[in-house]
């Protein structure tokens, strides 16, 4: 397929991609869904699980597999673009994030994170101990502490961009409970990428990587909000015209979020850290609220679909075709759900909060989402896990964050009082 069918059938491509995320998403919607899970379910429905699996010409027409290189012909024009809009994603999420809040609740935002983060692990590393002694789920080339780190880190995640995704469309920003979820997640996110960082490191048999990335990761933060944050808040004025953030505001805008997520892929990290950081460190007064309103619609729209898609088309849950893979599949899935959801329900609860925000605060915590997708398919790339695995966590990211809406209608959402705080900015949905 040369260069010019090649941009011809990612129109195409595109116009299948949104189309049938929205139609699911209509679905989704009456079932109490957000449309980012409806963007999950719609990326494993038009891979090899689903459409690939029933109607294989068309799947493999629409998106073409290339046998000798093993990569998708338009992986080139795909994987770039969902790269992009996680980056942009995030940069809105950073530039929403407010730190104020969370300094409020901070003993609460620690205690959850710590429960969030020390239950999963410890859960994931003996699951990952299990299966590499007991199964062929990872490859022979992962080692025992590759094998209990990876998987403790994945069961420590939570869907960070996807949970501020929720917490807008529950109507929960800058209540309690929205404030010490979206603290807490980004805490144990942080942890999860830095466990990464350490299992990369000795995949790679070099053990300084990992200390490289963990203290550039730092010296990075210590620059956006030592540096960068009060340099922009000097010269924010200069961006403004009459009320309103010029074009050229918006440039460096996205100029200093791409430097970021360069910056911080480049030293290990994942790009979306980058531009997270970079999004927290634009000043709050005009720039952060215009730079919203205009790269919001397109980057939620077009570009964040894209990555589901992308990593639904890895996703091949047929090769969970026993029922002993099966059983593995429900033993990751409870103890993703008992790290992760009791645990911070529980932590909540010993820090005095009411019961209900500690149940509503468990249950969030406990959607996986986007970033569960995001390490596992770094997972995937580098030959960390097995395809069986990666569908087996996929499935886990789907129902953990499926979960999520109907738990925290069922027994939060019911009282009056918990959205005691509307958002300032419109609902992500």
């Amino acid at each position: 397929m040369n260069n010019l069918n090649l941009a011809i059938h990612f129109f195409a491509q595109i116009a299948i991609i949104l189309a049938f995320c929205r139609v699911v998403g209509l679905i989704a919607k009456r079932f109490g869904q957000p449309q980012v899970v409806a963007e999950m379910i719609a990326g494993v429905l038009l891979g090899p699980s689903f459409f690939g699996y029933f109607w294989p010409e068309y799947q493999s027409w629409i998106f073409p597999w290339d046998p000798t290189q093993k990569t998708r012909d338009t992986q080139s024009y795909l994987f770039p673009a969902s790269q992009l809009g996680l980056a942009l994603y995030m940069f809105i999420v950073g530039m929403e994030f407010r730190m104020d809040i969370i300094r409020q609740h901070l003993k609460c935002s620690i205690a959850v994170s710590l429960a969030g983060v020390i239950t999963p692990f410890l859960l994931g590393a003996g699951l990952g101990w299990f299966f590499l002694n007991n199964t062929n789920l990872f490859p022979e080339r992962t080692t025992a502490f590759e094998a209990m780190l990876f998987l403790g880190a994945s069961m420590c995640i939570t869907a960070f961009p996807m949970l501020a995704r929720i917490i807008h469309f529950k109507g929960l920003t800058g209540t309690t409970m929205g404030t010490v979820a979206i603290g807490a997640g980004a805490i144990d996110d942080a942890t999860a990428w830095c466990l990464l960082a350490v299992v990369l490191a000795s995949f790679d048999m070099n053990p300084s990587a990992a200390i490289n990335n963990i203290a550039g990761g730092a010296a990075f933060t210590a620059v956006c909000f030592l540096i960068v944050k009060p340099a922009l808040a000097r010269a924010e004025r200069l961006m403004i015209d009459d009320g309103r953030l010029t074009e050229s505001g918006v440039v460096i805008g996205l100029v200093i979020m791409s430097l970021g997520a360069w910056f911080t892929d480049l030293i290990g990290l994942h790009a979306v850290f980058g531009a997270f950081m970079m999004g927290a460190s634009m000043p709050r007064t005009y720039m952060s609220t215009q730079l919203i309103q205009r790269i919001q619609p397109l980057t939620v729209a077009l570009l964040l679909p894209l990555f589901f898609i992308y990593s639904g088309l890895n996703t091949k849950i047929g090769l969970l075709n026993s029922p002993e893979l099966w059983g593995y599949c429900f033993l990751v899935l409870l103890a993703a759900i008992a790290g992760k959801g009791i645990a911070c329900w529980l932590a909540a609860l010993a820090t005095g909060l009411p019961n209900r925000e500690a149940l509503g605060i468990g249950t969030l915590m406990n959607a996986r989402g986007l970033m569960e997708l995001i390490i596992i398919n770094i997972g995937l790339q580098r030959g960390i896990i097995s395809e069986e695995l990666f569908a087996v966590l996929v499935i886990m990211a789907v129902v953990t964050t499926l979960m999520a809406s109907p738990i925290f209608d069922w027994l939060v959402r019911g009282k009056s009082d918990v959205a005691e705080k509307p958002s300032n900015h419109a609902a992500i949905e």
